[in-house]
């Protein structure tokens, strides 16, 4: 695959990178559900045959356990094999509930903590996962703390995620950010008025998640599948696996997947590419839960969209989501 500049750093990663989100398994609040750890391993193995070279983790994703996945992944293909990009600052109770710690001390022990699950003396990209919710001081605290962590040598390269642009503009008041991590899909584009632009102009690297909408744009959902999703899975909360956008949502993938059909790609695929046809976007999180589904979407980096014959369909959406969906799709060779 081709490799791209991130941001300010010397790393280079190619267009798509593994998510190790769902390898997490389940018993936390933002579980995908049970997940098994061999074909966690698997699916890790396929997609850096297939040439990917980053991974893309967090201590909070199974409360350590995908760390430690990730870490058996690559003890047979040995770190030199792929970069390794991280998050922190959410933290866990005994009972799998989420929430926000940014003081200097906790930041310290997660990093160390996970440097411990993942084996590894050093990670590559340190990010902050969320904002404060208030949007308070505690911005300021976690991000010098990362600051001083990439002196130290912990990390090499310091991110955001989630981040709007005034709270980037606040942590570059204190160091350089190397990137930031925000969900982008052909159905959830509202970081392109903004964030994407101002990130373009600052030579702030963008690795975007969830571009095939959690799994919706696969083609593997369904409307059975989506109503049978069980309770330990977060997307069962999610309002676009339910009516009234499911359906608009599935009609989507449909016309997805007769784009691909003509190249002999899958709909997530193309959804990757849509994603990755942006300037401002350097790589994308891809996850996989086995090694065939690595094997449908990992190459959607050599995917090539044109905008030429791209039509605006004005298919309405509720609340305040009347996105203009880009529905015909064109693929440069």
């Amino acid at each position: 695959m081709e490799t791209r500049k991130l941001g300010n750093s010397d790393l280079n990663i190619t267009p798509v990178g593994y998510g190790a989100w769902a390898i997490g398994g389940s018993g936390w609040e933002f579980a995908w559900g049970p997940q098994d750890d061999a074909d966690s391993v698997a699916a890790i193995h396929r997609a850096l045959e297939l040439g990917v070279n980053w991974i893309d983790t967090a201590a909070v994703y199974g409360m350590g356990h995908s760390e430690e996945v990730v870490a058996r992944a690559a003890q047979r293909l040995a770190w030199s094999t792929a970069l390794c990009l991280h998050k922190c600052v959410l933290r866990w109770d005994e009972k799998g509930r989420i929430s926000k710690v940014f003081s200097p001390d906790s930041i310290r022990r997660e990093c160390e903590d996970s440097l411990r699950r993942l084996q590894t003396e050093r990670i590559d990209l340190y990010q902050i996962h969320w904002p404060p919710d208030d949007s308070g001081h505690g911005l300021e605290d976690s991000w010098q703390t990362l600051a001083a962590l990439q002196k130290q040598g912990k990390v090499r390269w310091i991110g955001v995620s989630n981040f709007n642009v005034e709270q980037i503009k606040r942590a570059e008041r204190i160091a350089p950010i190397t990137s930031l991590q925000p969900p982008y899909s052909i159905i959830r584009r509202s970081i392109e008025k903004q964030i994407l632009l101002y990130c373009q102009e600052q030579g702030i690297g963008v690795i975007i998640y969830a571009p095939m909408a959690s799994g919706l744009l696969t083609g593997a959902m369904t409307r059975e599948r989506a109503a049978a999703l069980p309770a330990d899975d977060f997307r069962s909360r999610n309002p676009e696996f339910r009516e009234p956008r499911l359906s608009k949502n599935l009609a989507l993938v449909e016309r997805l997947r007769q784009v691909g059909a003509r190249y002999g790609r899958t709909p997530g695929e193309v959804a990757i590419a849509w994603t990755l046809r942006h300037p401002a976007v350097t790589g994308a999180i891809v996850g996989a839960r086995n090694a065939k589904q690595a094997e449908g979407v990992m190459r959607a980096g050599d995917l090539k969209l044109t905008e030429k014959r791209l039509r605006k369909s004005r298919a309405q959406r509720p609340s305040q989501r009347h996105a203009k969906l880009f529905i015909t799709l064109d693929l440069g060779n």
